[in-house]
């Protein structure tokens, strides 16, 4: 998504969440950067979500690389990755992460700053403190260390 116009992000992000939620899948936590995506959700078929987010990034490769006259020399996509959430603490630390990636990323300054994620929603629903008190329970600075047991 190189390149990509707020309009265009703001129809992808669309997109992509009608393509999630329409198959079953609760949406946990979300963000659409230029360059990539986050998602955190709950799917009653991992395959049937990935076929369907493939799709999508298909379809939106031929129509974005056609409209920019870039057909066959550029990809658009380089893939989806899944994920099992494995405890409680590596579910909110990626909760935690997926909200504040506009943030790492230099985009803005605060997480509820980024119009193309659910963090206001989310900060609404779960209120100020709740949410502090996950930050700090789950923080991201050890994102994904010693989650795996050492014989892995």
């Amino acid at each position: 998504m190189i390149g990509v116009t707020s309009q265009r992000m703001a129809s992808f992000e669309s997109e992509l969440l009608h393509c999630v939620s329409d198959n079953g899948d609760s949406i946990f936590a979300w963000c659409v950067l230029p360059n990539h995506y986050h998602l955190l959700l709950r799917t009653q078929s991992v395959i049937h979500s990935l076929t369907r987010i493939g799709r999508l990034h298909g379809k939106l490769s031929f129509e974005w690389n056609r409209q920019e006259e870039l057909t066959g020399r550029r990809k658009v996509w380089a893939g989806a990755a899944e994920t099992a959430m494995k405890s409680e603490r590596h579910y909110f630390a990626t909760l935690n992460y997926v909200l504040n990636n506009p943030v790492h990323h230099g985009y803005v300054k605060k997480w509820t700053q980024w119009p193309l994620s659910n963090a206001n929603e989310y900060l609404q629903e779960q209120g100020r403190q709740k949410v502090l008190r996950q930050w700090h329970a789950y923080p991201i600075r050890d994102y994904g260390k010693n989650w795996d047991p050492p014989d892995l």
